[in-house]
């Protein structure tokens, strides 16, 4: 009798919820592991209800979260696809091919530029589903024509991180971003204008070693993981066990690396008082006419 429901029963009832309830309904949260409803969790800001945890959430979620309607997103730049002919398991352009059909970005960094409160800004998002957000000639190149745009329109760079580090199809041309990306960052100091960075989970291996550390204000979302090396490689390299939340956005703040950890429901209105402070601007209620079609063209900057 035991066999029967174990063996016959319990799996057809399992068959029948399952068909009756789609997966996509539900998605469960890496860090508590409850269900959460998919409408309840959009609602959240993909912020699970239960623990807090703050899910990773890509560069079109990020900007409608930012920016006010009519923003414009920036042509992503063009660069040689498979510079070094890379092959492992699979030739890199293969890889690449796979993670444009799965995230609908021809690379890991999007730029937009648009309004917070009536505040003109260029936001440049890493997405982590993109090749684990690494960063390679494509990002690096994208995040250089966002200072450049920035700078173009006398308006604050905000840049929102999430990369697991450079990319290794690309080799040594990978890790040249790190310094093209700095100088970046130095062309909006030399013009005067604000340079925000907003970590978010995970940011490591060399965007953390290049322009994720070197914005005038640092922003994490809670729980995000920031750091160069992994935790596990620091534990296997130096052979002792870790303080208890190293690495993470509230060990990093306590520690004087970070100046804030902020929710992503608090987020917008946090840049926008820092944008207003440094750049001696009064925001605007949300609810300011977006850029006129000039602007969604690209011709005209984005209002001040």
């Amino acid at each position: 009798m035991a066999n029967w429901l174990n063996d016959v029963v319990r799996p057809k009832i399992r068959a029948a919820l399952r068909r009756e309830t789609p997966d996509h309904l539900w998605k469960k949260c890496p860090a508590c592991g409850q269900m959460v409803f998919h409408r309840e969790l959009a609602d959240n800001l993909h912020v699970c209800t239960h623990c807090g945890h703050h899910m990773r959430i890509g560069p079109e979620a990020r900007f409608d979260l930012l920016l006010e309607p009519g923003y414009t997103l920036v042509d992503p730049p063009e660069v040689q696809a498979d510079p070094l002919k890379f092959r492992d398991e699979r030739r890199y352009t293969d890889r690449l091919k796979s993670a444009r059909t799965k995230t609908g970005q021809s690379d890991a960094v999007a730029v937009a530029y648009g309004t917070m409160d009536g505040l003109g800004v260029v936001i440049a998002v890493q997405n982590f589903a993109f090749m684990g957000g690494s960063m390679g000639l494509a990002a690096g190149e994208a995040l250089v024509n966002a200072a450049t745009k920035a700078v173009d329109h006398g308006v604050p760079l905000i840049a929102v991180t999430a990369a697991g580090g450079a990319r290794m199809q690309e080799g040594i041309l990978s890790l040249m971003q790190m310094p093209r990306t700095t100088v970046a960052v130095e062309m909006l100091r030399d013009a005067g204008l604000p340079y925000i960075v907003v970590l978010t989970d995970p940011t490591t291996g060399g965007v953390t070693a290049s322009f994720a550390m070197l914005g005038d204000i640092q922003i994490a979302e809670p729980g995000a993981l920031i750091g160069f090396a992994g935790p596990r490689v620091i534990e296997q390299t130096i052979r002792e066990r870790l303080p208890e939340g190293f690495q993470r956005a509230e060990y990093l703040l306590a520690h004087g690396m970070i100046d804030a950890v902020v929710p992503r429901k608090a987020m917008k209105a946090t840049l926008v008082r820092m944008i207003s402070l440094l750049t001696n601007r009064r925001a605007t209620p949300a609810a300011l006419a977006a850029p006129g079609p000039a602007a969604a063209n690209g011709s005209t900057p984005p209002a001040r």
